[in-house]
């Protein structure tokens, strides 16, 4: 590579870095367990990873098969079908919530009836946390195992069912196993993108402690409140995001190592 695009690419590393490095120099080391262990964060905490895995959960369960439908069926549209459920990846945040809101609300398109017919609210819930981080952290999962599902040899399922092997006895045994890495890179994708997610909830699910405030908002009081303290959450939040991007190295876009293992 050539010395100038080594220097610019320099200068890109540090731009991603400084901001880290800077949020570990102002770090107060002597109270960063005092903070950690107070009430507040310990419970913001507890229901970010809580809502978060809630969250990855509803993913998987309608992600997958999102992500099938657009890999394996043509139809007409399927283009701004893809584009459609993959908006809230780039959609602002609070937007998103926004949108959630005239739609879940307790006035909403749909949210109305749920109120009405089954008692249902979501907005200003735990429930409605959940709801808000899977609208943003579900394309995640969709994008990679779409992209797994669209490399994945089709001969191999044909082989299963030339066998006398049923179509869900093939997706259990062949698809499945041969897209692990990625279904478990963009499980845990989305995962980090709804442990991390702010704008949507606070504008849809609001701010109470205990109920609907998640890690980044505590972060965001804390910023107003107590500085320190809120360098010391940041940094936990930065970790596990950082931990999450190193542990999936090459996964990220569902791309399968090595022979695809057919489970007995």
């Amino acid at each position: 590579m050539p010395f100038p695009a080594l220097v610019l690419a320099g200068i890109a590393v540090a731009f991603f870095a400084l901001p880290l490095i800077g949020l570990l120099w102002r770090a107060p080391w002597g109270n960063a367990w005092t903070y950690l262990t107070d009430d507040t964060a310990l419970t913001a905490l507890r229901l970010s990873v809580v809502t978060s895995l809630c969250a990855t959960a509803l993913s998987i369960v309608f992600g997958v098969p999102l992500a099938w439908l657009l890999a394996r069926v043509e139809f007409p549209g399927r283009g701004a079908v893809r584009a459609l459920c993959l908006l809230s990846m780039v959609l602002p945040p609070v937007v998103g919530g926004v949108a959630l809101f005239f739609a879940l609300g307790r006035r909403g398109l749909v949210g109305q009836y749920l109120d009405e017919w089954f008692g249902i609210t979501l907005p200003f819930t735990t429930a409605g946390v959940v709801v808000a981080q899977t609208f943003v952290s579900m394309p995640f999962l969709v994008i990679t195992v779409e992209a797994a599902l669209r490399l994945l040899d089709p001969r191999l399922e044909e082989a299963a069912r030339t066998l006398g092997a049923s179509r869900w006895y093939t997706v259990r045994r062949v698809t499945v196993p041969a897209i692990r890495p990625a279904l478990v890179a963009g499980a845990v994708l989305a995962w980090a993108r709804a442990l991390g997610e702010f704008g949507a909830t606070i504008t849809f699910a609001g701010n109470f402690p205990g109920t609907t405030q998640t890690m980044p908002l505590a972060v965001y009081l804390s910023l107003e409140t107590n500085p320190e303290e809120a360098i010391v959450l940041a940094l936990v939040m930065i970790a596990i995001s950082f931990g999450v991007l190193v542990g999936l190295r090459d996964r990220w876009f569902g791309s399968v190592d090595g022979p695809v293992q057919v489970a007995p």
